[in-house]
């Protein structure tokens, strides 16, 4: 009883001390003649952006102003997390490689991008890419594409509705072909009988949710080409230097921690583990997949995800460049309105209910990831 009122007067004198803030700020507004309240999101936002995952032109409220910063910020932010994941996990395994060259060439991957400032790198993106010829000058990339001071110009689906869809119900479908297999591999601890045709069911959960929804859309295939037109292309889609130097700095420099969190786990692997493996004849492909990693991944989801929430914050580095995602929105909002307060508490919340999302994700793996004691 005593811990608890304890408990209950220090969340009482916290409530009050953000009633006294709220109070004392409702006050210091007033006596300068300054309105207050979030009806502004409604008024009209006489600023232009120059990237919007939304649509917005000048005159847009305010609201469609931080749905444009929302939405660059969650594009940013995936894209780099699946980059960095990918060349994280690469780069981990290879500083545990036997060949000298691949560890070392990892090795010195990770110490030069994780010490050296990330501003300094996305500045140094954003300058390479400015300074790439004009497009009638070009870099042709495979046929493919082209480089140019105005960015990376790429083929792109004519219906990009359908092809945002169509990955939704990729992720969708592999998703449930992991719970698939995750329930077959209960089944056969529990039972001791192997589900024959597991392997089919997974590919199937897997292809049929996306092949359903494109196949519901009418089945598109067209696809925009850039052709160079003028001083300009058309067609394609063009990712703006801006885009491209957070994107590479956010990408490279968290691949950097997230390698040495995946070798941390895998060295935590009790030496006997791995002894015992070999002992028995395991391949070194089922060693990493039978017996290192599903041990590792109790070690290695927990500072992954605080990666993951870093890589999000970070993300505002992007007003360096003048990429306008949440910070940059809210920022010329704040200048435009002068609503301060007002806009630092909804930049500060959306931060924040991303980052617990996150949170919420990684909880939700660390739960599949771990491994009952006896």
């Amino acid at each position: 009883m005593r811990a608890f009122v304890w408990q209950a007067l220090l969340v009482l004198a916290l409530l009050a001390l953000v009633l006294w803030l709220a109070m004392n700020a409702r006050r210091a507004l007033d006596e300068r003649g300054m309105t207050s309240g979030f009806g502004f999101l409604l008024d009209p936002a006489n600023f232009a952006l120059g990237e919007a995952f939304f649509t917005f032109t000048p005159g847009s409220p305010y609201l469609d102003a931080f749905a444009v910063g929302v939405g660059n910020t969650v594009l940013l932010s995936l894209v780099s997390i699946v980059t960095a994941t990918v060349l994280g996990v690469a780069l981990g395994f290879a500083r545990l490689s036997g060949n000298a060259l691949v560890s070392g060439l990892a090795k010195a991957y990770v110490e030069a991008f994780r010490n050296t400032p990330q501003l300094v790198q996305i500045v140094f993106w954003y300058s390479f890419f400015t300074l790439l010829p004009p497009p009638r000058q070009s870099w042709p990339l495979l046929g493919l594409g082209y480089a140019s001071n105005r960015g990376l110009t790429v083929p792109a689906p004519e219906q990009g509705g359908v092809a945002l869809l169509v990955a939704g119900m990729l992720v969708v479908g592999a998703l449930a072909a992991f719970a698939i297999g995750r329930l077959a591999d209960r089944r056969r601890r529990r039972t001791g009988r192997r589900w024959r045709y597991v392997g089919v069911v997974e590919i199937a959960a897997l292809v049929l949710p996306p092949l359903a929804a494109w196949l519901a859309m009418g089945a598109p295939t067209g696809w925009s080409v850039p052709v160079l037109r003028g001083f300009n292309y058309t067609g394609g889609a063009t990712l703006a230097p801006e885009f491209l130097a957070i994107y590479f700095g956010l990408s490279f420099y968290i691949a950097a921690f997230i390698a040495e969190i995946i070798r941390g786990g895998l060295i935590s692997v009790d030496a006997g583990q791995i002894e015992a493996a070999n002992a028995i004849g395991l391949r070194r492909a089922d060693l990493y997949r039978k017996v290192m990693v599903p041990q590792a991944m109790r070690v290695i989801v927990p500072p992954l995800a605080a990666q993951y929430v870093s890589l999000l914050k970070n993300s505002s580095l992007g007003v360096a460049v003048g990429y306008p995602d949440l910070f940059s929105v809210s920022n010329t909002a704040l200048t435009y309105s002068g609503r301060t307060i007002e806009v630092l508490c909804i930049m500060a919340v959306i931060y924040l209910l991303m980052c617990l999302a996150i949170g919420a994700v990684a909880n939700l793996v660390n739960r599949f990831v771990q491994i009952p004691e006896r």
